[in-house]
């Protein structure tokens, strides 16, 4: 049997699979991600220069315009900043600075929801009165605005000469603590409809601990909600990070995420140079959309009413 052929098979077995080599808008936003995460990951070896030590950085270089501009220089295929910084180098630095705290945050959210929700759907009683009731207040704010609330009490708490080597777990907790309630009230809804099935009831018969009821048997069956969650929150903290950079409470200057480049593009933007506002912006949409179409699409293909 050929490879292909066992692959088709493979595919066929697995709905998953099979429905995502039948959905090219999903392939396609899978390759963009894939590029994405791909560019952030390698950017030391793919990025001309480092945009981060400064003894590579020359002011002189500062505003110069893309390569095929007529005053643009071929060591800078799309442009400087302000400080002289190579664009490009620029964006895939701030690219793994934005995924890093995005899925850093994600995790954090996934983790403290999916245990909040296991445990107050499972057991219910007053657990689940107080952390249900705390969730509304929460959904009754936008995360912007709890993730600012965090990170000012943060910023009051730590010593101002930790500020900028803290702030990356700060962020991250920050955007963690405003995204675990969508975790938290989807996986207590399933957990209470599992915890009626039969097979939950056969093993607590069988006198099996509820901390392993829940994670042997409650949750690998409500896995596709998680991940349906997970993937749109992922696109959801990275825009949170860069509005925060963009408001200057996000990460360092000295270590510019996308935030922190469209910010500083948008002081330059009526003078003329666009180039450092569009291409930080342009790499920002493009990474959030993708990972939308792939958020859509496992949605679609863990619910068969939305096929």
């Amino acid at each position: 049997m050929s490879l292909l052929s066992t692959f088709r098979r493979v595919s066929r077995e697995n709905e998953l699979l099979y429905l995502f080599l039948h959905n090219p808008v999903a392939q396609v936003a899978a390759l963009i991600a894939l590029l994405c995460i791909c560019g952030a990951a390698f950017s030391p070896w793919l990025a001309p220069t480092n945009p981060y030590d400064i003894a590579s950085i020359d002011i002189m270089d500062s505003l110069v315009p893309p390569a095929w501009s007529d005053e643009g220089d071929s060591r800078f295929l799309i442009g400087t900043d302000d400080q002289g910084r190579d664009l490009l180098s620029a964006i895939l630095y701030g690219t793994r600075l934005s995924l890093l705290v995005g899925l850093l945050s994600v995790g954090f959210a996934c983790t403290l929801g999916v245990t909040v929700g296991l445990m107050a759907g499972y057991f219910g009683g007053r657990f689940d009165t107080i952390m249900m009731r705390i969730a509304d207040v929460q959904l009754s704010l936008p995360a912007i605005l709890v993730a600012l609330l965090i990170d000012g009490i943060a910023r009051g708490i730590l010593p101002r000469d930790q500020h900028d080597h803290l702030m990356i777990v700060v962020l991250t907790i920050a955007i963690g603590l405003s995204l675990w309630v969508n975790f938290a009230r989807t996986v207590r809804a399933s957990t209470m409809v599992e915890r009626n099935k039969e097979y939950v009831q056969a093993s607590e018969i069988m006198g099996m601990h509820p901390l392993r009821i829940m994670l042997v048997h409650i949750l690998p069956n409500i896995m596709g909600p998680i991940l349906v969650i997970l993937t749109v929150d992922l696109a959801v903290a990275i825009l949170l990070e860069a509005t925060l950079s963009f408001l200057g409470v996000g990460v360092p200057p000295n270590q510019p995420s996308l935030g922190t480049l469209i910010r500083i593009g948008t002081e330059y933007l009526f003078s003329g140079e666009w180039w450092i506002v569009i291409f930080p912006s342009a790499m920002l949409i493009i990474m959030i959309v993708s990972i939308n179409i792939l958020g859509d699409f496992l949605r679609d293909a863990f619910n068969p009413r939305l096929r």
